[in-house]
Order: structure tokens, then sequence, then C-alpha cells
């Protein structure tokens, strides 16, 4: 007797009801405009100064980084461009955006 009232407390404890049901996604908010960009999928070769250069096609690049690994020197795949302005920078992730490569200099 005591197992079938233990086994249907259980059941209440637990019932599907007791859930909510799941919060729809939250569209991600939108990041205000700033002459910041961060670059990944770089090849391991890709230099600091050959980032500089694919970018600053697209506006005045202010600093470049690539990301490098402290034991091989290789890039890690992803680095920081900085422009003089939001505009070069809309500009500079518009012209850069699924390209391919950069130059490895």
């Amino acid at each position: 007797m005591a197992a079938a009232a233990a086994r249907s407390g259980f059941r209440r404890m637990f019932s599907v009801s007791a859930f909510a049901p799941p919060k729809p996604p939250t569209p991600r908010p939108q990041a205000d405009p700033s002459p910041n960009l961060f670059v990944s999928g770089l090849s391991k070769r890709t230099s600091t100064e050959g980032l500089r250069k694919a970018f600053a096609e697209f506006g005045e690049v202010v600093h470049a980084r690539v990301v490098t690994d402290r034991v091989t020197g290789f890039s890690k795949g992803f680095g920081f461009v900085r422009y003089a302005s939001t505009e070069e920078a809309e500009k500079g992730r518009e012209g850069m955006d699924g390209k391919g490569s950069i130059a490895h200099h």
C-alpha cells in the first residue's frame, strides 16, 4: 500500500503539466556600429601585415593584428582590424565577407 502511494506521488511530482513550454528564441540584439572588426577563417600563414594590406583596400586601417600561437608563431585563424571610421569598417566587412583568402606576407 505504501508503495502504491509512493508511486502516485512520484508521478505527480514529475507530471508533464508541471513543465512550462519552451520559450521561443529571442532574436540577438544588433550590435552598435563599430570601427572594430573580428576576422576569422584566416590561414595559418596569414601575417598581421597581410591582414592590414587586405583590409586597407576598403579604408584607413588604424590597427590590425593576427592572433598567433605562442609556440609555433603561426596564426590561430583569427584577428582584429580597426578602421578610422564605422563607415570604412562596414565597407571592409562587406568587401571581405566570405572572401576565401588573404595575402600571406
